[in-house]
């Protein structure tokens, strides 16, 4: 990987982790209701889980959905159809009660599961190796896991 590309994807990963997305709103929520140093865990788990997420898929899994292609249309019906659900369950949601906190913040554990079901994970581990790994080499495949970790935290964090 050449220098320009290396710093293309280090481009990328920024605009890809610090837009709006179900991390960055559920993170936002939880510094707001929990602080940030509660909500620490949660960021944590998104950089563990998302990075743990994005090797497998550079090595191997992306090659699913290349060898079957209606499995990623089908996975993008799914993540809308999820999207559209999660979207009615907020617009339909009774406002908080005052003084009814028994909300705990999500454990890293819990925020790594997520990452599993979170559409706009999955569209940016494809995609990011298939621009910066498209030969599925091993060392390409970590060094965009890595890209992930690192750039990750500060802008989820942010």
């Amino acid at each position: 990987m050449t220098i320009d590309l290396f710093l293309g994807l280090l481009a990328f990963v920024t605009v890809a982790t610090i837009t709006p997305g179900p991390n960055n709103i559920m993170v936002m929520a939880s510094g707001a209701n929990f602080g940030f140093s509660r909500t620490l865990p949660h960021i944590f788990g998104i950089m563990g889980g998302f990075t743990t997420m994005v090797a497998v898929v550079g090595l191997g899994l992306g090659r699913v959905f290349t060898a079957v292609p209606e499995l990623e249309v089908a996975m993008r019906f799914v993540a809308f159809a999820f999207l559209i659900y999660l979207a009615w369950k907020i617009a339909r949601s009774a406002p908080p009660k005052q003084g009814d906190t028994g909300a705990l913040p999500l454990t890293s554990w819990q925020a790594a599961a997520f990452q599993w079901v979170n559409p706009k994970a999955w569209v940016m581990a494809l995609s990011a190796h298939a621009v910066y790994a498209p030969g599925g080499a091993v060392w390409a495949a970590l060094l965009v896991a890595m890209a992930f970790g690192i750039v990750s935290v500060p802008c989820v964090s942010l």
